[in-house]
């Protein structure tokens, strides 16, 4: 498993999946917030598509094959991939992007995070969903977590050379999502997922850039973004903490 994800090898997530089966794939990809809104607070959030077994429509062998690899009909958006790699860094915990970090009124006192969640929920559609029960084994996700640190820190991983020399232990994986026109493969959408520091994650970054080819080219942008976050771009940098909360009346 770590060295196929190191490698990106497609050959063994195609029987991997083909012994997991489709439903039990929907079920965890489901889990870790594919397929469907995170509820970050922004109007028309896409719901993307996740492939999986519905009534009336013939599902054949080749198919779950395919989406073992994200191919078929599968459609997530960047941020449903940053949640993911987020869930995938913090030991598989649910979590919810959001843009806000806190809301005051004009008296300067604080709105109760559940006050308003609530009121963007109800204002977005979203719909708390009951806990699906899933658990998330360490053993396994700890070979997961190796083989994507392997992606960038081994010789042979699919973004090693962009992140061979980095400051920082990344873990990442590359991906190139091939789109068909007209029955045949037309182009890949490039993709890259990752966050750091490794053993002490702080930041998930997504990369996608379309008709970009093969994953591996976005990973390069992806260390451009770690090391900006991280301060490696500047000396002296100072955060100017005397700034006061302001606040918005709207008429």
């Amino acid at each position: 498993m770590t060295s196929a994800i190191q490698h990106s090898c497609n050959y063994f997530f195609y029987e991997t999946g083909r012994r997991v089966g489709i439903d039990s794939l929907a079920k965890y990809t489901r889990h870790f917030g594919l397929g469907k809104k995170t509820g970050i607070e922004l109007l028309g959030e896409a719901t993307g598509k996740l492939n999986e077994r519905t009534e009336g429509k013939t599902w054949n062998p080749g198919d779950t094959i395919q989406s073992a690899i994200g191919q078929l009909n599968n459609q997530y958006t960047p941020i449903q991939m940053a949640k993911y790699t987020s869930m995938l860094a913090n030991g598989g915990k649910d979590i919810k992007p959001t843009l806000i970090k806190s809301i005051r009124n004009v008296d300067g006192t604080e709105i109760p995070k559940e006050e308003y969640e609530k009121y963007f929920n109800t204002r977005l559609g979203i719909t708390e969903e009951d806990d699906d029960g899933i658990t998330i084994d360490p053993d396994n996700l700890k070979v997961v977590l190796e083989g994507m640190k392997d992606v960038t820190s081994e010789s042979g991983g699919t973004a090693y050379k962009y992140f061979k020399d980095f400051n920082i232990t990344v873990g990442g994986k590359t991906g190139s999502a091939q789109v068909e026109v007209g029955g045949e493969i037309a182009y890949a959408h490039a993709w890259f997922v990752g966050f750091a520091p490794f053993d002490n994650p702080e930041i998930a970054v997504v990369i996608l850039v379309e008709r970009g080819g093969s994953g591996g080219y976005t990973a390069e942008a992806a260390r451009d973004v770690m090391a900006e976050y991280f301060g490696m771009n500047s000396n002296n940098v100072q955060e100017n903490t005397t700034a006061m909360p302001t606040t918005e009346i709207q008429n």
